[in-house]
């Protein structure tokens, strides 16, 4: 079978761009080409679980346009379609006067990008929201929230596949290489090829190596930070309500460690923010010698390391150690103990690094010839995915002629 649009990457930004191009395009056949053996198996899966607000992009960038409005779309698809979430609120809070400035400022950025339920609360409002927090100011983001992305990304891909009998989903199926025909593209992979006339690259921490096998002359690439998580005990969970951020340090290309309800009930903490030596691996000693090469040989990522010099020693300090893991959280919640948070589980952020190490680009979606890539989705991806495919599918229609 020749399908019309092949969609590589069954994480949340490939299902819902498959979701969105199905439904404009009933009549034509899709595939989504996913690697594993399910679909949102990584940053997807290993994410925060939060339905972001918008609050710190900037006005007019692809992320705060993408993010607010993909937000909303987000929450109806989950009422409707019965996906757990909760819009539940949550407090941004600043412990040190030298935060205040920056915490007046990310409250500016809010109100230019239009998010909703957006105030400034006092240590009095904060304690009656989260009444072991501590704080000497904060804002309160009432559309901010929690969603199960596992869940979102199946049903949007369900949903696709019910439209057109012809369109598949192919699990294990890693794509090799990319060779180009005039008319058909042939994708290589380990279960055989497959052939389509169109290509849409949601690929996530292996975009820019599908990139390059597609021919586009890439100078960027992708660099891999884990993030690890510490769960509160069950004795400790009564300490946060909902979600609880601090002020992020405009510096650092991070949000900060935070305290964030699961879907599930669980409480988790985190994440830091580490070089990991392997782009899939989220354990703290996995190893990858050609992920490891790649980011070692890039002089973005030695840029990256001299820039953030402070940052990044004790990013890797706070991994190995329980008990300064616990200090950052103690300076939101002094109450905690050793005792109340357990080792939780990890997730791998994909940026595409510039070469002068800067990680703060913007979303980045581009045509070349017949295919679409999607370079660089990092946080809010997962919260603005359906804006995302609502964009490409617009990008489909204009160079694919559909």
């Amino acid at each position: 079978m020749i399908y019309d649009i092949a969609i590589i990457g069954g994480g949340i930004v490939g299902a819902a761009t498959l979701y969105k191009m199905q439904q404009r395009h009933p009549e034509l056949k899709f595939v989504l080409i996913e690697k594993e053996n399910m679909l949102a198996d990584h940053q997807t899966g290993h994410n925060s679980g939060v339905i972001h607000s918008g609050l710190y992009y900037k006005p007019g960038s692809m992320k705060a346009k993408n993010c607010v409005d993909g937000r909303r779309e987000l929450v109806a698809f989950a009422k409707e379609h019965k996906i757990a979430h909760d819009v539940c609120g949550k407090v941004v809070v600043a412990t040190k006067q030298s935060e205040l400035q920056h915490l007046e400022r990310i409250f500016q950025n809010g109100q230019a990008n239009g998010i909703e339920g957006l105030e400034r609360i006092t240590p009095s409002q904060i304690k009656e929201i989260e009444p072991y927090v501590e704080g000497i100011d904060g804002l309160f983001v009432g559309c901010t929230g929690i969603i199960d992305f596992r869940g979102a990304t199946a049903k949007m891909v369900e949903i696709a596949l019910s439209l057109q009998p012809e369109s598949k989903l192919l699990l294990n199926h890693e794509v090799l290489d990319i060779k180009k025909g005039e008319d058909i593209c042939l994708i290589i992979t380990q279960k055989g090829n497959i052939q389509a006339k169109h290509l849409v690259f949601c690929a996530g921490l292996q975009a820019d190596r599908l990139a390059k096998k597609d021919g586009v002359n890439l100078k960027e690439k992708v660099v891999g930070f884990r993030g690890d998580y510490y769960e509160l005990s069950h004795e400790a969970k009564h300490k946060v309500k909902n979600l609880i951020y601090p002020v992020p340090d405009p510096n650092f290309p991070f949000l900060g460690v935070h305290f964030t309800r699961m879907t599930n009930g669980d409480i988790e903490c985190g994440p830091n923010a580490v070089f990991t030596f392997k782009r899939e691996g989220y354990g703290k000693t996995d190893f990858s010698l050609r992920d490891t090469f790649d980011a070692l040989t890039y002089r973005g990522t030695w840029r990256l390391f001299t820039q953030n010099m402070k940052y990044g020693i004790d990013e890797y300090r706070r991994a190995f150690s329980k008990k300064l893991f616990l200090k950052t959280l103690q300076v939101m919640i002094p109450s905690l103990t050793m005792e109340d948070i357990v080792p939780g589980r990890s997730g791998v952020r994909a940026l595409l690094l510039r070469e002068d190490g800067d990680t703060r680009d913007d979303f980045r979606i581009e045509y070349h010839g017949k295919s679409i890539h999607v370079l660089n989705a990092p946080s809010p991806a997962a919260t603005a995915s359906l804006s995302i495919g609502g964009y490409i599918a617009d990008e489909a229609q204009k160079h694919f002629g559909l």
